[in-house]
């Protein structure tokens, strides 16, 4: 049971005035006229729509009322009983027993106007028809078997019919009702037009022949099927018997038009006009329903118009088919004008199945005044509501933000025998979720789940973003839980995005219980559902479900990206004693692509990033069994694994292997004076990158960066110097790190300057070498210690290029002896499209507390917080 919470009161819109006004005018006739007649009073009488909520309920709930009828009540709740509620007898004796209580008198017409009042609800009207049959003084009719049959035929039971067909074959008594017409109209209408033909062709060889309603309910069976040949046998045969009527026209309209022959339709149809008194009102309906599915509303307009015009032409019904095509069709302005056109000249009211389709539609684009218009007609033209009326009705009141009265109309459903649609469901659970009041919208989706509802895709997914965006996880699992027992499968995104949330959450073992029960139903889960869930299991250091994951997604058919793999086999080589595992994840990769050097590449990268060089170097030795040649990502990748392990001999061993069988390049090289840099050895990694130019290779840029890093780090400048010599030598052009490194350690250790003196040759010194030197003179104190900021910024970009980290060493270059010109240069370093960072600010705050400039120091302190950066603790200190 749902419960009306006070956050829903006074939501009513402003456009829902006329219910209001309608209500009032049905309760108290004289008084509401008078509002509605002098305008001036409007603003004084009208109800106040936040707190007529109840009204408006208490008014529909009154509307939806007239469309029972008591004494089918009774007989419909009787036949509902099932037999697990009466333990003394059996079901069906209870319902004869509770029919027999009511005294009916059965007729053709009463029993026409029970099986036609609950038409949706087949075991019942089943039920009565078999009640009807067994009684004694009645005995069924022609039509009350088509009437079953059309129930039959509608909810597409078409095995049921054939069922019971074979039954009444066996019932000797039926036969005096026409029991070849019967089954002649039973299986046309059950879709078996071949058997019914059979059944005719053996009456016409007995002398016996259909009436006029039979022969055209198998003559539209025909044109249904398709089976025009024979729809024009059967049609000859109609017109020598002097059958032929409106409801031929009609068919035969409908045979073109299936056809594609729309033009000799309209011709057909226009010829009627001269040949019978009374045009049928069907065929105009049936042409212009098929002028609109084939696209061409321009004429269906025209007929529409053309035919309208005309005296004594029935066009109620082509009005009708008119506005649902135009509602289909997503034209509701042009039904909209439409109807109102026809309705304030000639009085056409629609009925309630035509103001539903344009309802809906209406609601699907949101256009809730006219939806309100709609429904207010609806109810002054006492148009009886049906259950899609209903349904309507409720979802209209959600989208409308009135969900009291939505929900007070629903906790009603059974007093009026209104069966909510997934639809309506749909918009009640969109509307608690938007109003975050997830408790009930939850509540209400599993009680709806429980009674069999399955709600759609779009709808668990709303649920489920919102559960999930309130961190509540466990009411996530019990609802897909509740929901994958039924078999219910929720949308990709919603089920990637609840996997995801519990991997967030640190809960993966959730998210795989959640993984193998949608397994169970044999549904593919998606290659990101799979990532989330190896990526979860390998923060929690489970490698073996990672691994087993990861074959399974390769047995779904998804190919695992190269950073995932590497991922998975990471995970695995840092778990304890991963050597089974490792070696079996291996063969299954072998088995599934071959031996190749890709897959053997992984694991060699796999175990390097666990730091186990030993099963790198198994799955090395593997590779060389396998009689594949290892390449050189082979062995750059053995060298890493050696050198982050800080297996430096080893490394060192192995590259004297590979220096043995072939010639060792520029990658290998580089490999291993990053790996050295990276362990802090930098003699060997100078004698290193000695031994590569002496081969004749030039290492790489990225090479020498690392290694001058290495040499100032460790001060020893005479090195970096050095190697700053030979890269120019070989033509490599100082890089923005190089000199920003050099900048770095000119200014806080004057030994660089010196070592830069030792090595100078004047005499064969290149300009841009000389250029460099000035910089570190300048940084060191030695030279210009009064530099300008466009001096120093030229002088810089001479030698370099500049970058923000540049920028910020020539601030703290200038703000150590003039903040006026450091200023000037944070300025410049704007204008030219530097976006400052937290080091550019903490520099000039820094230097104008250094120098006792304190106001403006807080000035600009105050404008580097607003920026979103704080102070660092040397400048917070001072």
């Amino acid at each position: 049971m749902l419960t009306i919470t006070p956050k829903y009161i006074n939501k009513t819109k402003s456009f829902l005035l006329p219910l209001l006004i309608f209500n009032s005018y049905y309760s108290n006739p004289s008084s509401s006229a008078k509002i509605l007649i002098n305008p001036s009073l409007v603003g004084t009488h009208l109800p106040n729509p936040s707190s007529d909520s109840k009204e408006i309920a208490a008014s529909f709930k009154d509307w939806f009322r007239t469309s029972k009828n008591p004494n089918f009540d009774r007989i419909f709740k009787i036949l509902s009983i099932r037999g697990d509620e009466v333990l003394a007898i059996s079901a069906k004796e209870d319902s004869d027993w509770g029919l027999g209580k009511l005294d009916i008198k059965l007729s053709e017409s009463f029993v026409l106007e029970v099986l036609n009042y609950k038409k949706d609800d087949i075991l019942s009207c089943l039920k009565f028809f078999d009640w009807c049959g067994r009684q004694p003084y009645f005995n069924h009719t022609l039509a009350t078997c088509v009437a079953l049959f059309k129930i039959l035929s509608r909810a597409k039971l078409q095995s049921l019919m054939l069922d019971l067909l074979d039954s009444f074959k066996k019932q000797r008594k039926l036969h005096t009702i026409r029991f070849n017409d019967m089954l002649v109209v039973g299986y046309a209408l059950a879709g078996k037009v071949y058997i019914a033909l059979q059944v005719y062709g053996k009456m016409r060889f007995h002398g016996l022949d259909l009436d006029s309603a039979s022969y055209h309910i198998l003559l539209n069976s025909l044109v249904e099927e398709g089976c025009f040949d024979e729809m024009n046998v059967v049609l000859d045969q109609i017109r020598r018997r002097g059958y032929e009527d409106k409801f031929t026209h009609s068919i035969v309209i409908k045979s073109l038009c299936k056809q594609c022959q729309l033009d000799e339709a309209e011709e057909y149809l226009r010829g009627l006009l001269s040949r019978v008194k009374v045009l049928p009102h069907h065929a105009i309906g049936i042409l212009v329903e098929a002028f609109c599915k084939s696209g061409r509303f321009s004429c269906g307009a025209k007929l529409i118009q053309e035919f309208g015009e005309m005296e004594g032409v029935p066009v109620q019904e082509a009005y009708g088919i008119w506005i649902k095509c135009l509602a289909l069709a997503g034209k509701t302005d042009t039904a909209l004008k439409f109807l109102n056109d026809k309705k304030s000249v000639e009085g056409y009211i629609p009925d309630a199945i035509r103001y539903n389709i344009l309802i809906f539609r209406l609601l699907k684009k949101n256009q809730l005044k006219e939806v309100s218009d709609l429904l207010l007609d609806m109810k002054e033209n006492r148009i009886v509501p049906d259950k899609v009326t209903m349904n309507a009705v409720l979802c209209f009141f959600c989208k409308a933000g009135m969900m009291d009265v939505a929900l007070e109309l629903y906790e009603l459903r059974t007093e009026f025998g209104f069966t909510p649609h997934s639809l309506m469901f749909n918009y009640v659970i969109n509307t608690l979720c938007s109003e975050d009041n997830i408790d009930e919208a939850f509540q209400m989706l599993k009680n709806l789940m429980q009674q069999g509802y399955i709600p759609g895709k779009r709808t668990f997914s709303i649920l489920a973003d919102a559960l999930c965006r309130q961190g509540r996880l466990d009411e996530m699992k019990d609802l897909f839980m509740f929901a994958l027992e039924r078999k219910l499968i929720p949308s990709d995104s919603a089920y990637e995005k609840f996997i995801r949330s519990l991997c967030r959450a640190k809960r993966v073992q959730d998210g795989y219980l959640l993984h193998g029960e949608f397994n169970r139903l044999n549904k593919t889960p998606s290659k990101s559902t799979y990532s989330y869930l190896i990526y979860g299991f390998n923060h929690a250091r489970r490698g073996d479900l990672a691994a087993r994951l990861l074959i399974e997604m390769q047995e779904k058919g998804h190919t695992p990206s190269d950073k995932l793999f590497k991922y998975v086999l990471r995970c695995v080589c840092q778990m304890d004693n991963p050597e089974r595992l490792f070696l079996h994840l291996l063969e299954i990769q072998c088995s599934r692509k071959g031996y190749d050097q890709r897959t053997f590449n992984y694991f060699i990268y796999g175990a390097g990033a666990a730091s186990r060089p030993d099963l790198g170097r198994g799955v090395y030795d593997m590779m060389l069994k396998s009689g594949i040649v290892p390449n050189v990502n082979s062995e750059i990748l053995m060298l890493r694994c050696y050198l982050r392990s800080g297996k430096i001999a080893d490394a060192l061993n192995f590259f004297e292997d590979v220096k043995k069988r072939k010639m060792v390049g520029r990658k290998i090289y580089t490999t291993m004076v990053i790996g050295l840099c990276k362990s802090r050895k930098a003699d060997s990694a100078l004698a290193m990158l000695k031994q590569a130019r002496e081969n004749g290779l030039v290492p790489s840029l990225f090479c020498y960066e690392t290694l001058i890093k290495l040499c100032c780090s460790e001060t020893k400048y005479d090195e970096a110097v050095q190697l700053i010599k030979e890269m120019e030598k070989i033509g490599r052009k100082v890089s923005s790190f190089v000199g920003n490194l050099l900048m770095l350690h000119s200014l806080y250790d004057h030994n660089l300057y010196k070592a830069w003196l030792r090595s100078s040759d004047q005499s064969n010194e290149k300009l841009s070498h000389a250029m460099l030197g000035q910089v570190i003179a300048t940084f060191s104190g030695h030279v210009n210690t009064d530099a300008k900021a466009e001096d120093l910024e030229e002088l810089v970009q001479n030698c370099f290029p500049l970058d923000l980290y540049s920028y910020n060493m020539m601030l703290r270059k200038l703000s150590i002896n003039n903040m006026d010109e450091a200023c000037r240069l944070f300025k410049r370093m704007c204008r030219k499209g530097y976006q400052p960072n937290r080091w550019s600010y903490d520099t000039i705050v820094h230097g104008f507390y250094m120098h006792g400039r304190k106001a403006e120091a807080q000035l600009w302190a105050d404008e580097m917080l607003w920026q979103g950066y704080a102070p660092t603790e040397c400048t917070r200190d001072i």
